[in-house]
C-alpha cells in the first residue's frame, strides 16, 4: 500500500510542475536596465540605429524555435525599428551561459546599446509581447 501512495505521491508533484511550467511559458518578463557583458556573437548581430532587435536564442534541435521563429519575423517585418535575429547556440554554450539563457526559446528584446529591456521564454504571446515592446519603439504609441 505504501508504494501506491508514493506512486499518487510522485504524480502529483510531476503535475504540478508541468502546471508551473505552462504557465510561465511565453510570459513577458522586463528587465529593463539590464546590461551584462554581451558576447561577442550577440555584439555582431546588431545594427546601430535599431531601436530594438529581438534576440531568438536557439538551438538546433528545438521545434518551438521554428514556431517563435516565425512568430518573431512576422512580428518584426510589421512593426517599425523592430529587427528579429536568431542565435543558434547549439555549439556555443558558453553564449548562452553569458547570457543566463536556460531553455529554448528564449528571446531578448535588446535596445540599439546591447541593453537587455525585456525576456520571454518559450513561445511568445504576440499581444503581450507587442504591448511590451511598444514604449521602446518610434512611433506615436512608443
Amino acid at each position: 500500500m505504501t508504494g501506491v501512495w508514493a506512486l499518487l505521491g510522485a504524480v502529483l508533484v510531476v503535475a504540478l510542475v508541468g502546471v508551473l511550467l505552462k504557465r510561465r511559458d511565453g510570459r513577458v518578463r522586463t528587465t529593463a536596465g539590464a546590461r551584462p557583458e554581451l558576447p561577442g556573437p550577440v555584439r555582431d548581430l546588431l545594427v546601430p540605429g535599431t531601436p530594438v532587435t529581438l534576440l531568438q536564442v536557439s538551438t538546433s534541435f528545438c521545434a518551438a524555435c521554428r514556431r517563435a521563429g516565425a512568430l518573431l519575423g512576422d512580428l518584426a517585418d510589421r512593426t517599425e525599428g523592430l529587427r528579429h535575429v536568431e542565435l543558434d547556440v547549439t555549439d556555443l554554450p558558453e553564449v548562452a551561459k553569458a547570457l543566463g539563457v536556460l531553455r529554448a526559446p528564449t528571446t531578448l528584446a535588446l535596445d540599439a546599446s546591447g541593453a537587455e529591456l525585456l525576456r520571454v521564454g518559450g513561445v511568445p504571446e504576440p499581444d503581450a509581447l507587442t504591448a511590451a515592446l511598444r514604449p521602446h519603439l518610434p512611433g506615436p504609441n512608443g
